[in-house]
């Protein structure tokens, strides 16, 4: 019996249901079939796992039509000057030609990708939005355990609850600062900031010596605003714990420690920078895909985004060597540090048919394993094995940076996050791109200092923490 055949017997009787969960009632094997032939596929309590997937041998009989959506409009287009994802469809098809792949692209993806999982119909893979981890088991199915997914990719707890692993991650990044080494050497700069007086410093150089914008916040796209709070953690405390474990505690989390670090040192570079002139001219104005060119042609000095966004900027002209990438400009206890993790991750839809959840599966550990997908988009391998690091890493190595990824929440303590930041309303690493933005435009018409802003963000998390009887530390 072959394996497609042996896991849908499995799939059959319960993966609709069990899939969301893990079930301690085991898969009916089918009549007839030996406990020789579905041993392996009926491990975990009869759950279909990423371990029971053997590429070039699992489902090579399986002929179906799935569909992926993707934030990634721009590696649909024919100009793209990387790897297109129609070319990594056609690489997939060498070895499975009868699992077809339909990949929509979705422009405004994290808004409109939730408005489609919660409406259902949306395909079978999907790039896991911002949603609670409590909802993850009602529309994905998991891929193994925690414990088991660590065995096989990097950043396994990113998407995850009670243990089950729901999303393998696209790419891994780390989060630093791009930045154009020839407008930072026409400006005179010539060691790399490491606090937040000396970034605005090198901003000013760039503002007085070069044409360039100083900072581009990239404000109109939104979901670029809230790409700041990934370096409240790891890049602003060195501290793994803090995220996940730490914040849901603290006192006043946004207060002025006075030593240049954590989240207020963090957001406070870009206040600054508005306050005193040093991005844009109208912040309503940018846009997204047209500063990849512009960053490429020395018309940007520095963003704020993660280590994915490197490759993109150096396919966007001819100047590919003129794009670095650098750790943001933090400093603790005189070591810099940068957060590190999972970029949006790979889920597979719990409603799906079963021989299609098989299909996905076997797509997305192609896409892991055999693409060279992260590689190629400027990110940290995902599979375990997989020692093939791009180039935007050797500056971390060479100024000894350390990596710190997130630990995931305590037991018990999974919902507290999202608790908080449904009630204070500030989203914390979770599409909070609206509190970001309001920065930038408070700071612009100076209606409200940094401090003023701080201290309504501290009183609201203070409020939810009440309200829900969370422990203060």
């Amino acid at each position: 019996m072959r394996m497609k055949k042996v896991l849908s017997l499995v799939l059959s009787g319960t993966l609709a249901l069990s899939m969301t969960a893990c079930s301690t009632n085991a898969a009916k094997t089918a009549e007839g079939a030996t406990e020789e032939n579905t041993s392996k596929a009926s491990a975990d309590a009869g759950n279909l796992k990423y371990s029971d997937i053997t590429l070039g041998e699992t489902g090579t009989d399986i002929s179906t039509t799935i569909k992926m959506l993707t934030n990634r409009t721009d590696m649909m287009q024919d100009d793209y000057t990387g790897k297109t994802y129609p070319q990594y469809v056609a690489d997939f098809n060498k070895m499975y030609p009868d699992i077809k792949v339909d990949i929509e692209p979705v422009t405004d993806y994290a808004e409109d990708s939730i408005l489609r999982l919660q409406g259902g119909d949306w395909g079978d893979i999907m790039l896991i939005p911002a949603i609670d981890a409590a909802e993850l088991s009602t529309y994905f199915i998991p891929y193994g355990t925690v414990d088991e997914m660590k065995k096989y990719v990097r950043f396994a707890t990113d998407k995850q609850y009670g243990g089950i692993c729901y999303g393998v991650p696209t790419t891994g990044d780390a989060q630093g600062v791009l930045y154009n080494k020839k407008v930072f050497e026409e400006a005179g700069i010539t060691e790399l900031p490491k606090t937040p007086d000396e970034f605005i410093a090198d901003l000013k150089l760039i503002k007085e010596k070069t044409k360039a914008i100083p900072l581009y916040t990239n404000y109109a796209a939104g979901w670029t605003m809230g790409a700041w709070d990934a370096y409240i953690a790891g890049s602003a405390t060195g501290d793994s714990k803090y995220m996940n474990q730490e914040l849901i505690h603290a006192k006043d989390p946004f207060a002025d420690p006075g030593d240049g670090t954590h989240a207020y040192n963090v957001y406070k570079i870009l206040y600054d920078a508005v306050a005193q002139g040093l991005t844009e001219d109208d912040y309503t104005t940018t846009d997204w895909e047209g500063s990849k060119g512009m960053m490429n042609r020395g018309e940007i000095g520095t963003m704020v985004l993660g280590s994915w966004a490197f490759a993109q900027m150096q396919a966007a002209g001819e100047n590919k060597d003129d794009i670095g990438y650098m750790t943001f400009p933090i400093t603790v206890n005189g070591k810099q540090y940068a957060s590190a993790g999972a970029n949006y991750s790979f889920g597979i839809n719990a409603s799906a048919s079963d021989e299609n959840k098989l299909a996905s599966m076997i797509f997305v550990k192609w896409m892991t394993e055999k693409s060279g997908f992260a590689y190629n988009e400027g990110g940290m391998p995902i599979a375990l094995d997989d020692d093939n690091w791009p180039e935007v890493y050797s500056a971390f190595d060479k100024a000894n940076v350390e990596y710190v990824p997130d630990e995931p929440a305590l037991e018990g303590e999974e919902d507290i996050l999202s608790v908080l930041n449904a009630d204070s309303e500030l989203n914390i690493n979770n599409g909070g791109d609206k509190k970001v933005q309001s920065i930038i435009e408070h700071a612009s018409i100076g209606d409200k200092t940094y401090d003023e802003i701080i201290s309504e963000w501290n009183t609201s998390w203070t409020d939810a923490q009440e309200t829900n009887g969370v422990e203060v530390k």
